[in-house]
């Protein structure tokens, strides 16, 4: 890896990246009612830019207060950034896209991909669900898939991509499970593998030791199971 980048789990599929040039980004901001996210990390009060990868509740979360409160770009699905304009966002700060697309925002650029799964936002249609490519300048790139079940894309996503991190869900009953996302692992061939979507609420059954011990048995790569609030230097 030719940069560095810091990389906060939330807890369930939130996280934080602080991007070379100090620009704070959240993806699906889950947090205030997330019963995983350290009360220190509820509140966000500088952010630059927020990602979402589809509109259920439990990754969309607090992203209009935040958007509010901080005036951060709110990058999302175009069917989801019209709802979310719908219930308060600032015009000005929405930033619309669809899969295949790809923008550069500060020091990195986000390239929407595909991901098997569903969406909705308050029971309103969100479009559809998707992944996120964050391509740093500086040649580091990282993949958080959303909420996905298996699919071939991953194969894809190497070729095109190569993503040096990739999240991955595991939680299974809502998400692939820890079976799957090994398999969606051995597709991606990432460096480091981060394991979200999992142990939030006792349906998410999926176990992070299990997925690291298949990943690391199949792959010359690593597993890091982060506390949430805990920070990852890559």
């Amino acid at each position: 890896m030719k940069t560095k980048i810091k990389i906060m789990w939330l807890g369930h599929s939130a996280f934080k990246l602080v991007s070379p040039a100090e620009k704070t980004i959240l993806i699906d901001p889950f947090l205030s009612q997330n019963p995983k996210t350290p009360e220190s990390e509820k509140n966000q009060k500088a952010v630059d830019f927020i990602l979402l990868t589809h509109g259920h509740e439990d990754h969309t979360g607090d992203t209009l207060q935040i958007a509010k409160e901080t005036g951060a770009k709110v990058l999302s699905i175009v069917e989801l950034s019209g709802l979310l304009k719908q219930d308060g966002l600032v015009a000005e700060q929405a930033v619309e896209m669809n899969k295949g697309g790809s923008i550069t925002l500060a020091d990195f650029t986000v390239t929407m991909t595909n991901a098997n799964h569903s969406s909705s936002l308050g029971g309103r249609y969100a479009g559809e669900p998707a992944g996120l490519i964050i391509s740093f300048d500086d040649d580091i790139t990282v993949y958080h898939a959303g909420d996905t079940n298996i699919m071939p894309d991953f194969d894809l996503y190497n070729t095109l991509y190569t993503p040096d991190v990739s999240i991955l869900p595991i939680g299974d009953y809502y998400t692939m499970g820890v079976k799957e996302a090994i398999l969606a692992a051995e597709m991606l061939q990432s460096d480091v593998f981060l394991p979200c979507h999992y142990g939030t609420f006792p349906v998410l059954t999926g176990s992070p030791q299990d997925f690291k011990k298949g990943v690391e048995d199949a792959l010359n790569s690593r597993v890091l199971i982060p506390k949430p609030g805990d920070w990852i230097s890559l």
